[in-house]
This record gives C-alpha cells, structure tokens and sequence, in this order.
C-alpha cells in the first residue's frame, strides 16, 4: 500500500527555521513528483512548493527565498526547509506525492509559528 508520512512540525518563534520531512513508500519514488500544500485555519489549501522527477522546482510568491524543497531518492523522503519564519506561515503542512496519473496525500503536520 502506499503511505505518505510527514513530520517535523511544531512551534516555532518568528524569525525561526523548521525542516519538514515526508517519506513515501509503495511508490517508485525517482518516478513520482512530489509537493509541499498547506492549509491555514479558514482558508482553502495552497501549494508551497513543488519538485519534480528531474529536479525542477517552484515556489509560491509568499515564501519564495525563504523555503527550500529537496529530495533524496535514496531515502524516498522530500524535504521543506523552512527559514525566517513568520506568523503567516501557521498552517497544517501537507505532502503529495504524484505517480503516472495517482496522487497521493499525507495526513499532515502542524507549523504554528508564534512568540
């Protein structure tokens, strides 16, 4: 069966960093796309940041300079590293792995970030 896990999530102050994880299995992970979404209390899900099969990356405006997306197949994990972090940020943090024409969604974790 196909899993999707994150974890890394927490409380952080502003101006902080969290890395997030999310280790997918049941998939050919070289093969899959894989992104980052989050969802903030009241608000519809966005996307934070994707990375593809070939390495290639984008970013949603607002944290664009601050967020970094990785990955190591090796470990079939994506990574968010998440630097300055703002109140704004605050939202449940979920991953999506894509394989041929499936998606598939973790539960999520929680960033709140807060003094």
């Amino acid at each position: 069966q196909v899993q999707v896990v994150e974890s890394g999530g927490g409380l952080v102050q502003p101006g902080g960093s969290l890395r997030l994880s999310c280790a997918a299995s049941g998939i050919i992970f070289r093969f899959a796309d894989m992104g980052w979404y989050r969802q903030a209390p009241g608000k519809q899900r966005e996307l934070v940041a994707t990375i593809t099969l070939a390495r290639s990356t984008n970013y949603a405006d607002s944290v664009k300079g601050r967020f970094t997306i990785a990955r190591d197949n090796a470990k079939n994990t994506v990574y968010l590293q998440m630097d300055s972090l703002k109140p704004e940020d605050t939202a449940v943090y979920y991953c999506k792995v894509r394989f041929t024409t499936l998606d598939y969604w973790g539960q999520g974790t929680q960033v709140t970030v807060s003094s």
